[in-house]
């Protein structure tokens, strides 16, 4: 697979941006070596056109494309290979799936982005109240489980992981290497949503990344933000 982020632990910025501001977050942040990659926003890329996005980004970095459709992978599976097509040919280098549509869906979606040397990162937990079952929530709690085992099946090493819930994050890593997989983690729900960087770090294990929002793209000054979440990842 092509897609890599050369440094164990990064912050990734949530691009849930305009078109200025995104030009402005990449302007800022490109040089940081600690910023790992860019994520990629449905609204940002229904609002400027994906093509235009990359190109905005091509021009300042190479770092990799994440596209997060929020949430991709809900569909029925003959939509996958497109959709792999379409991000492939516009320069993305890897998209999230929350596979909540079943195992079918899953697959095709995964195997999709293979097909297309993309990268796939899986995720099942969100990171909000009201999610699961449990929670009052409409997700079956024992799904998280089985949609992370049904992706290291496939031989899925990416997932998304909520940072604002550390507990969860050390019960998957503590699944996903009992099965024989040493698994790298990205994180939302930091910091706004209140959860802690380096809680969460303590938990994930050597290989996470911290995709942060608002506290980057909402701050006055960019490029501090970024140099200051970056000195919480220890590499």
């Amino acid at each position: 697979m092509p897609f890599s982020i050369r440094l164990p632990r990064t912050i990734i910025p949530a691009c849930d941006v305009n078109e200025d501001r995104f030009r402005e977050i990449v302007k800022a942040t490109h040089d940081i070596e600690k910023i790992g990659a860019y994520k990629i926003g449905a609204a940002l890329a229904l609002s400027v056109g994906l093509p235009n996005v990359v190109k905005i980004a091509r021009d300042l970095t190479d770092k990799p494309l994440i596209y997060d459709h929020q949430k991709a992978g809900t569909d029925i599976p003959d939509t996958a290979d497109f959709f792999a097509q379409t991000l492939k040919q516009n320069g993305i280098d890897a998209y999230i799936i929350f596979p909540q549509a079943g195992p079918i869906t899953q697959r095709s979606w995964i195997t999709a982005a293979r097909e297309y040397d993309l990268g796939i990162l899986v995720g099942a937990h969100m990171t909000h109240p009201q999610y699961l079952v449990s929670e009052r929530g409409y997700i079956d709690d024992h799904a998280v489980d089985t949609i992370l085992t049904e992706a290291r099946h496939q031989g899925v090493t990416d997932y998304i992981v909520p940072g604002n819930q550390p507990d969860v994050i050390r019960r998957l890593r503590d699944n996903l290497e009992q099965a024989g997989m040493s698994p790298t983690f990205y994180s939302p729900g930091l910091i706004t949503q209140g959860g802690d960087i380096s809680e969460a770090a303590n938990v994930a294990g050597p290989r996470w990344h911290a995709i942060v929002g608002r506290a980057i793209y909402a701050a006055d000054d960019i490029r501090r933000a970024a140099l200051e979440l970056c000195r919480l990842i220890s590499i």
